[in-house]
């Protein structure tokens, strides 16, 4: 059997002790493992990036939608009537901000012709005409003649001529009350709501004022609202 030599053998124990070199496949490999990945990376984000602006756009239509949805129907409520008497026009603009649940009864009976043939059942001169299918004298009667006296008393001026407002009382939404004044009313509120003014037609309610009544202020002759119509603009 040969012998090995001892310089031999040291070499051979160098070889296997050394390093292994990396090819240039192995490396070109691995760079491409992760391109890839950060690749892939890049694309989740930006898809999530993506979904989560078009949400956002999509909430901010929406919203844009529902206002402008709100402004037009905001928009579509009627801002003026015009009452048809059988003395003329009188053109009314509606408080919808400062009276909206009773603009909004008064416009629905409007809509619902209740309105029409309505008579303007007392008169009282320097006060206020009052419209409506009650014609017994009683509680409403009463406030007005007390107006009516207090108003001469009270100089300071509370309240403008040719305001268009409702009773305060409860009453049946068949049975609404029209009343318009004629002069300034110290204490209105006590006892009117107050849903709109008088803007065209000031003589017509004027004329209405003038005409000749009984002890209890009802006219001789019939005035009525022929009808009333709701409208935009004027």
């Amino acid at each position: 059997m040969a012998r090995i030599k001892p310089q031999a053998l040291l070499q051979q124990s160098k070889k296997k002790k050394g390093p292994s070199r990396i090819g240039v496949t192995t490396i070109v490999l691995y760079s491409l493992v992760i391109a890839g990945m950060v690749l892939l990376l890049l694309a989740t984000y930006r898809f999530w990036s993506n979904r989560s602006r078009s949400r956002t756009e999509n909430q901010l239509s929406g919203f844009e939608v529902d206002t402008a949805f709100s402004d037009a129907k905001k928009s579509d409520v009627p801002k003026y009537a015009i009452f048809d008497t059988s003395k003329g026009l009188i053109t009314v603009q509606l408080y919808k901000e400062g009276s909206p649940e009773v603009v909004n009864e008064f416009i629905t009976l409007c809509q619902k012709g209740k309105f029409k043939g309505m008579p303007f059942h007392r008169v009282i001169k320097h006060f206020v005409i009052q419209g409506g299918n009650s014609d017994k004298p009683g509680s409403t009667e009463d406030w007005t003649l007390r107006g009516k006296h207090e108003s001469q008393l009270d100089t300071s001026m509370k309240h403008e001529a040719f305001m268009l407002g409702t009773s305060k009382a409860k009453h049946e939404k068949e049975k609404f009350e029209i009343f318009i004044t004629t002069a300034p009313i110290p204490n209105l509120n006590d006892k009117l709501i107050v849903f709109g003014r008088v803007i065209k037609g000031e003589d017509v309610v004027q004329e209405i004022e003038e005409v000749d009544t009984d002890e209890h202020y009802r006219p001789k002759s019939p005035i009525e609202i022929v009808n009333v119509t709701l409208k935009q603009k004027v």
